[in-house]
């Protein structure tokens, strides 16, 4: 008989496998790679901490070009997706992501590394995210520990990005940045690609297959075993009576994809954010053909370049 320890409670290849001992295997975005200067793309990284307590980090990227610059650059705050239990900022997936990225918008960027299910659950990566992006904001003088950020980057001109898992942590701090003011920070946008929302019951002709369902409830009981279920605020805060009304920001572009299984909560997100309290600026971006986080696993395919150049054109024209 199959022991306790290798019996698999939640097969969620190929990304990773829990087992019933609380074991988590990661199947994926397991390898990390070293910053530096990117031949390809001229832009240049750095590992800073932003936390002893937690011990957790940041990388920094900026262009080629920005010591010639007179005009300090907006800045991307982005945080990494895996279903809150997979990958880093340190992987070869977004380090490459980002290189690209800061080189075709002319930006800086900090990818915020936090702490992963099930070893620390949720809230940690909430609080960890939270918590770096008050360190980034503690630079908006010039005076900060990360010359970098004192040096280069415009804090009247600030988004919050990421994909899948990482988008819905940038929601959430968009949402407490109108709580908790961060002083010298303006958060003009945020960015949700591919954003991880869920809900108990289908939206519009999303999958209601129960086996679909009931693992894409299982990967939010991993991230959050205290978790009141799939219509918890975090996995779905758009069904909440106040959504929109505190979203700390003036402009919002999702981007979604026609075969990924939250395609549907996208386009919710959308719908009921321009029927909100809020007033702002949605925009909208489909890729057709395309699955979850295709722009990763295929950068060079003509949507992920379309994409990265949609993404780059929204913080542009946001400049202030």
């Amino acid at each position: 008989m199959e022991s306790a320890a290798s019996e698999i409670l939640i097969d969620g290849a190929p990304f990773f496998r829990l087992y019933k001992d609380g074991r988590i295997k990661r199947l994926s975005g397991t390898e990390n790679v070293p910053p530096g200067l990117d031949p390809k793309t001229n832009v240049e990284s750095k590992d800073v901490l932003y936390s002893q307590e937690i011990a957790q980090s940041v990388r920094i990227y900026v262009p080629g070009t920005v010591v010639t610059s007179a005009k300090k650059l907006p800045l991307l705050v982005y945080f990494h997706g895996g279903g809150f239990c997979i990958e880093s900022a340190f992987s070869p997936t977004y380090h490459n992501y980002l290189n690209a990225l800061v080189a075709e918008a002319k930006i800086v960027a900090v990818s915020v590394n936090y702490r992963r299910s099930p070893e620390h659950p949720l809230p940690a990566a909430y609080d960890d995210s939270w918590t770096a992006l008050k360190w980034v904001a503690s630079h908006y003088i010039g005076t900060g520990p990360e010359q970098w950020l004192n040096h280069y980057v415009d804090f009247a001109n600030v988004y919050l990005s990421g994909d899948s898992a990482g988008a819905n942590i940038s929601h959430h701090l968009a949402v407490k940045i109108t709580n908790e003011k961060l002083d010298g920070m303006n958060l003009v946008g945020i960015i949700l690609t591919h954003p991880f929302f869920w809900g108990k019951e289908p939206v519009g002709n999303e999958v209601k297959k129960p086996a679909i369902r009931a693992k894409m409830d299982g990967i939010w009981r991993l991230a959050y075993p205290t978790t009141s279920g799939s219509d918890d605020p975090w996995i779905n805060p758009i069904d909440d009576q106040s959504f929109g009304r505190f979203l700390g920001c003036k402009r919002v572009l999702v981007c979604v994809a026609e075969k990924d299984v939250m395609r549907h909560r996208g386009w919710y997100y959308c719908e009921k954010l321009k029927n909100s309290e809020w007033g702002g600026e949605v925009e909208m971006m489909e890729a057709q053909g395309e699955d979850h986080v295709f722009h990763l696993n295929k950068p060079n395919c003509p949507n992920a370049v379309a994409m990265l150049k949609k993404v780059a054109e929204f913080i542009n024209q946001g400049k202030a």
